[in-house]
Formats: structure tokens, C-alpha cells, sequence
């Protein structure tokens, strides 16, 4: 049960009319730049929240392209330049402005991983949902991206996978083809003769992730695999072809939700999503 409570009216006349929707977006605020992770963006149900969740709501944008915003704040190269900025304990207003997403039209453009006309859009959002979309209070956002089953079952690896196929594509998107990176400036491809030599190096400014990893597996598995994912889409890139999935089924596939049976009866009453007007 919640420790503390709110009138729902008092919710709503802070939303006001800008916000018609049964759930927010929003970041950590405590955070710290030795931390495992800097910026961790979520979507949550409709509720009152402290000052160290801050919330954020983009204008005239589509659910599907605000699930696309949430997983480039969750990408290692926006983490990584996070980084480069915060000076302290809290990621506040004035910091998050400055950090560099990917523009909502940009999300709108053929994705080359999928064929010349489907957006990126369609392959971030089937991703990032599945990663969101794991409990019943989180249902009317899972209807507004078009998803009208029942939550995702979690699955460790597969959510890993998931997870890196996503930070793959977003190094590709901000570090652009290789053609693109000779253009950069000499004092950055001095340091870094190839777009695949930042993202080892990024991946490499995140010391946590690479002995926790290492005291699991033996290894720097997240930065192996997607490296390996990278230069996979690299490849296809290259000859032409959609990049394939390692994921059996596809992302967001309706045969990994849990049971349908779950769909008819009653939720339990800690599962219930909250009315707007209750």
C-alpha cells in the first residue's frame, strides 16, 4: 500500500488540461555519475509524485514516439553524456534540458534496419514496450501505443537482449555511418579512427556495469554483445538487408504476454489502475 495519498483531484488540477493521459513520464532525480546508471527515465501509472521523480511532458507527441524518448533517455550514450554534466547528486530540471535526444521527427524517418519506408519508430517501440509493459497498472498505456493484450512476462535474458539491441541502434543514430564519421573533425577522429572505436570507449566509462558483468559471466558481456549487435547492423547495412533480430519470438510478439485467461477476471485489488475520475 502507498505510504502516502492524495485526492485525485488535487492530481488533476495540476495536470490540468495539458494531460489527458492515465499515466506519466518522468527521471530519477537521485542520482550520481559513479553510479551503476545516471539517468533512469520510466513510465509510470497516474499518481501523485515526490520531487525526486520529475516529470516531463512532451507536447503534440504520439505515445509511441514518447515510449521511442524513454528509450533513448535510457541509452548508454545519453547516460554517457549525462555524465558529462551532472556535477552532483541530482539530475534537475536545468541539466536534463541540456542533454542531446534524438528529435521526434528523427523517429519519423525510414529506419534502415528494418526496410526504406518503415520508421524507426515501429522497431524502438516494439522494443521499449515490451521492456515497459510488464505489470496490469500500466495497461491504458499499453492501449494508447496499440497494444491491447496483457502484460509482457519478464524474462532476464531476453530483456537484456531487448536492451541491446536498442543501445546498438542509438549508437548508430548518434554516431552515424562510417562515411558519416570521416567527416567528423580530425581531433575527434585522431582519438577515434572509427565510430565502433567511441562506442568501446563509451561503454568502457561505465565501470559498475563492467564488474558486475565480469563477476557474473567472466566477462564485459553487455559491451560484447552489443558490439556484436553493432556490427551486425553494420553489416546489413552494408549488403543492403533488415537486420535480424536474435529475439525468438519477435519484440513485443503477443505470445510472450502472460495468460489471456488473466485478461477476463477481476484484477487483484493492488493491480487496479487508477480512474481519473475517482
Amino acid at each position: 500500500m502507498p505510504r502516502y495519498w492524495l485526492p485525485v483531484a488535487d492530481i488533476e488540477g495540476r495536470l490540468g488540461n495539458s494531460w489527458h493521459k492515465n499515466w506519466l513520464l518522468g527521471w530519477r532525480d537521485i542520482t550520481n555519475a559513479t553510479n551503476e546508471r545516471t539517468l533512469i527515465s520510466s513510465i509510470i501509472p497516474l499518481s501523485a509524485v515526490g520531487d525526486t521523480f520529475l516529470l516531463m511532458f512532451p507536447e503534440n507527441q504520439g505515445p509511441r514516439t514518447i515510449t521511442c524518448l524513454v528509450a533513448c533517455l535510457n541509452s548508454f550514450i545519453v547516460d554517457y553524456c549525462a555524465r558529462q554534466k551532472l556535477g552532483g547528486m541530482h539530475l534537475k530540471y536545468h541539466v536534463f534540458k541540456q542533454l542531446p535526444v534524438v528529435a521526434p521527427e528523427a523517429f519519423r524517418d525510414a529506419c534502415f534496419l528494418l526496410s526504406k519506408t518503415a520508421p524507426w519508430e515501429d522497431w524502438i517501440a516494439s522494443r521499449a514496450l515490451e521492456l515497459t509493459y510488464n505489470a496490469w497498472d500500466l495497461k491504458d498505456f499499453a492501449n494508447d501505443c496499440g497494444c491491447d493484450g496483457p502484460p509482457y512476462r519478464w524474462d532476464e535474458e531476453r530483456r537484456f537482449l531487448l536492451r541491446c539491441e536498442l543501445d546498438a541502434a542509438f549508437f548508430h543514430l548518434y554516431l552515424g555511418t562510417p562515411e558519416d564519421w570521416q567527416k567528423e573533425p580530425e581531433s575527434l577522429t585522431s582519438l577515434f579512427p572509427t565510430a565502433r572505436s567511441a562506442v568501446e570507449y563509451i561503454m568502457d566509462t561505465f565501470p559498475i556495469v563492467k564488474r558486475n558483468d565480469v563477476k557474473a559471466y567472466g566477462r564485459y558481456r553487455t559491451k560484447e554483445i552489443i558490439l556484436q549487435i553493432y556490427d551486425a547492423m553494420e553489416k546489413a547495412t552494408q549488403v543492403g538487408l533488415s537486420y535480424q533480430t536474435r529475439l525468438e519470438p519477435p519484440p513485443a510478439d503477443p505470445t510472450i504476454g502472460h495468460a489471456p485467461r488473466l485478461i477476463a477476471g477481476a484484477l487483484p485489488f493492488e493491480a487496479q489502475p487508477l480512474e481519473r475520475d475517482s
